[in-house]
């Protein structure tokens, strides 16, 4: 089952939709179960809130996974290009955005204080760090990746299916420098060999990455999707892979 709630996001000031799939059975127990944290929460679960008519079919993977969750969804700010701004840790000029005013810090200081801390007490998680990832698509890769280095002590796993790296590479060196990752940490990276014409540079970054988090003797898994796009019905491929490569 998917909940819907309106929550307010302190520090950007807006309101947000919280989608959070829960097992069916979650009411007639009282297991407790891990948490995935999940960018652009309109596109994971029903075709009918995606914003391009098609989801993650998430909530259909996970009804017949072998493994319970609870994945809370984040649904983005719809406003112009305020979804990149929230999206984004690091003020950016880019090339291909143009200048981004970077309040994914913000964003994410609220997902640890306000919006964890809720969903811990509302709902039965396991809330330590080993039962907790993160994860998004595209600038929500971006996101999911920037997270599970800056904020290591509360991720341990993510799930960064097509991250834009490409616009940050100097800043994202810099967050394996200044910040300590745990060994047991597990990180996803994926793009489709058919999402952008320049696939010899995203090559190179997931490589990039990949040494970087092998150095710090955490794992890595990279997944070329030979003729994979850069849409929901690509990434909905990857549900599988990325959830057995965290969680098994």
């Amino acid at each position: 089952m998917v909940e819907k709630m309106n929550y307010w996001i302190n520090g950007i000031n807006r309101n947000t939709m919280l989608h959070i799939y829960l097992p069916d059975n979650y009411y007639q127990t009282n297991e407790r179960y891990p948490v995935m944290y999940m960018f652009d929460g309109q596109n994971l679960f029903d075709d009918n809130d995606a914003t391009y008519g098609k989801s993650w079919g998430i909530k259909a993977f996970l009804d017949a996974y072998d493994k319970g969750f609870i994945v809370v969804g984040i649904e983005c700010d719809h406003n112009g290009n305020e979804r990149l701004n929230e999206y984004c840790p690091y003020d950016i000029k880019s090339r291909a955005f143009g200048d981004l005013e970077g309040r994914g810090r913000i964003f994410m200081e609220w997902v640890i204080k306000d919006l964890k801390p809720f969903i811990d007490r509302e709902y039965r998680t396991y809330s330590f760090r080993e039962a907790t990832g993160i994860a998004g698509s595209s600038m929500g890769g971006l996101m999911a990746f920037y997270s599970v280095l800056h904020y290591n002590h509360i991720f341990s796993k993510a799930a960064c299916l097509s991250p834009s790296f490409m616009i940050c590479q100097r800043q994202l060196d810099e967050e394996f420098s200044t910040n300590y990752i745990s060994p047991d940490t597990r990180i996803y990276m994926s793009f489709g060999t058919n999402e952008f014409k320049n696939t010899k540079y995203r090559n190179f970054l997931l490589n990039h990455y990949n040494q970087l988090i092998l150095n710090n003797n955490a794992y890595a898994y990279v997944n070329v999707i030979k003729g994979g796009k850069h849409n929901e019905a690509s990434w909905e491929k990857e549900n599988k892979t990325y959830y057995d490569f965290l969680w098994k």
